[in-house]
């Protein structure tokens, strides 16, 4: 739990110092976040390759585990569906497509922006940043609660990069497998469901 609120922490310092003008524009227009993010990937990778039974997990998962990623997606859109019943002002498909993004801010909100305007990708980078620290923050409440595959489902195509150390702590590492798998559908899904929703 610390390290999620160091995360949330570093997000708003920075959001902060963005807001005030204190970074230089070299960091602004750099693709330094990119660098971290590979970075944290290479990490998990040397995770994964040190593990010499890897390949015996691969052929070990559980074939009723390929339904969490459908889980996931079944799950977020009804939970969209029931919360466009309280916004007047928001369509079902606006709802969905929000949600569509599964975590994946970068992406959803610039296909949310191209068919919806800029306040519809506004609030879908919001709403995805939201769940990614969410997934982050509330890992360890998640397993105690509602088991070890619950900060997989709550990562959402997070469960494949940003949220993948999370549930490597709070899962367990036989559980990275399983992320890695369930973020590489979820993030094949977004771009599809993502322009669906927009086209209503």
């Amino acid at each position: 739990m610390i390290g999620s609120i160091i995360v949330v922490s570093l997000f708003v310092l920075g959001a902060i110092c963005g807001f005030l003008g204190l970074l230089p524009n070299f960091i602004l227009e750099g693709n330094y976040s990119i660098y971290a993010l590979c970075g944290l990937m290479m990490c998990v990778g040397m995770t994964l390759g040190h593990d010499k039974n890897i390949v015996k997990k691969f052929k070990a998962l559980d074939p009723k585990m390929a339904v969490l990623p459908l889980l996931t997606i079944t799950g977020t859109l009804l939970g969209c569906a029931i919360i466009s019943l309280f916004m007047s002002n928001r369509s079902l498909s606006d709802c969905m497509a929000v949600g569509s993004g599964f975590g994946y801010y970068s992406l959803s909100s610039v296909f949310i922006t191209q068919y919806k305007g800029a306040e519809m990708g506004t609030i879908a980078l919001l709403s995805n940043i939201i769940r990614e620290l969410s997934a982050l923050m509330l890992a360890p409440l998640f397993v105690r609660y509602f088991g070890k595959l619950a900060p997989i489902a709550a990562g959402g195509a997070t469960s494949l990069d940003t949220t993948l150390p999370a549930v490597a702590k709070f899962s367990g590492q036989d559980f990275l497998v399983l992320s890695m798998f369930h973020g590489v559908v979820i993030d094949f899904s977004v771009p599809f469901l993502v322009r669906l929703f927009c086209s209503f």
